[in-house]
């Protein structure tokens, strides 16, 4: 079965680490940080200017002056911090993002992502995310496995304008979780009831199955 939004979104939680400074980018990246693990210690990052991003506010308590980068009403917590996009940016192309989690229209089988453009569709702009997969330490994708045709978007190339070239490390998708590997994508993990047959039937890029692969925990 494929997982929910919310369950890629607990998953990817999982690869959170004491002491990161995170960015969680539009779509389901922004959910994590409602499944951030009891006695892990982030600081959340806004690239609209913000430090010590919460969980996302209980229907009736939203403030319309507190919003995260694709303007979604958020919480803030004790010690948080807020500064103008020129600190927010210099923050993270001076590399201080230790964890950038992404959506992604498409990923390459060398850590290729396509995310911001579909030509011919009209777009507000390409946002931070040029900046963020360019100098991010660590970057774990979101996303579908397939479109909405069930055609991959884990593919050989990109046909979408880059975002950023060979710099996602991890992909964690509805049907499992993907290292990228020198040798294409390596399934390390397989959402509940999914098979080593469907990913290989749904992923066009190179792949390999971990020795080890297992059913995905959250």
């Amino acid at each position: 079965m494929a997982l929910t939004k919310e369950q890629i979104a607990a998953r990817i939680a999982r690869e959170l680490k004491n002491g990161y400074y995170v960015n969680l980018g539009i779509g389901i990246p922004t959910l994590v940080a409602n499944y951030i693990p009891q006695g892990v210690n982030v600081v959340l990052q806004s690239e609209n200017g913000l430090l010590g991003m919460g969980p996302f506010p209980f229907e009736g308590d939203e403030d319309p002056d507190l919003i995260n980068a694709g303007k979604q009403t958020i919480t803030t917590l004790p010690g948080s911090a807020f500064f103008d996009s020129a600190m927010s940016f210099g923050m993270i192309r001076a590399g201080k993002v230790d964890l950038t989690v992404l959506g992604a229209m498409e990923v390459s089988d060398n850590g290729d992502i396509a995310n911001w453009k579909i030509p011919g569709k009209m777009v507000k702009g390409m946002g931070g995310a040029m900046d963020l997969v360019a100098a991010a330490k660590n970057i774990i994708v979101a996303m579908q496995h397939t479109n909405p045709k069930g055609e991959s978007k884990l593919l050989p190339k990109c046909s979408l304008p880059l975002t950023g070239v060979g710099c996602v490390k991890k992909v964690v998708s509805d049907l499992g979780v993907f290292d990228i590997t020198p040798d294409g994508f390596r399934c390390l993990e397989l959402a509940p009831g999914v098979t080593v047959e469907e990913i290989k039937a749904k992923t066009a890029g190179r792949l390999t199955i971990a020795d080890d692969v297992k059913e995905m925990t959250f």
